[in-house]
């Protein structure tokens, strides 16, 4: 009875991992997409609670928000940054988690329009063609033959059919 709960569990996980895979474009965006907002609201919180010098320009969490997203983004307007040591080592962090999500984002959307559609699926591969297509000219130059020695007018070269030879006759009986 345990061995058949064992393979149920390799089953459902068989089919959850076929699930995750299938849409693993998808997931990717999704996951990419919530590192950036959680990236951007740490990033706020976090430069808030360091930037509290006189000089410190990012002085509200509206400022610290628009800071967080302008960096992750890797525009950086210029109009609020941060002024002390742990401020420009959260900004570093955050541009390193802009850049990647981004990467990851960019990668997810090339898997996603080179995965193949429902359409594509079942469709034969450039080999099984390729092999179809020697099948096809195989059979054209066993008929062409077989039709010449029917008529008695001569043979054909089997190297024709793929147009590198040329067509050779066989002498006429005088």
């Amino acid at each position: 009875m345990r061995l058949l709960r064992v393979l149920r569990g390799f089953r459902a996980t068989k089919i959850l991992a076929t699930l995750v895979l299938r849409h693993q474009a998808r997931n990717t965006l999704l996951a990419a997409s919530l590192v950036a907002l959680l990236a951007i609201f740490a990033a706020s919180l976090t430069v808030l609670h360091f930037e509290t010098t006189e000089d410190s320009n990012i002085l509200t969490a509206e400022d610290a928000m628009w800071w967080a997203f302008t960096t992750v983004t890797t525009v950086g307007y210029g109009d609020h940054y941060p002024v002390t040591t742990e401020g420009r080592l959260v900004a570093a962090a955050l541009m390193a988690v802009g850049v990647g999500v981004f990467g990851t984002i960019a990668g997810g959307l090339a898997s996603w329009f080179s995965q193949p559609t429902d359409s594509d699926r079942g469709q034969p591969s450039n080999s099984d063609l390729q092999r179809e297509l020697n099948d096809l000219r195989r059979l054209v130059v066993e008929k062409l033959d077989a039709l010449d020695n029917s008529s008695g007018r001569g043979m054909l070269d089997a190297t024709n059919a793929t147009g590198s030879g040329s067509q050779h006759q066989s002498p006429q009986p005088t």
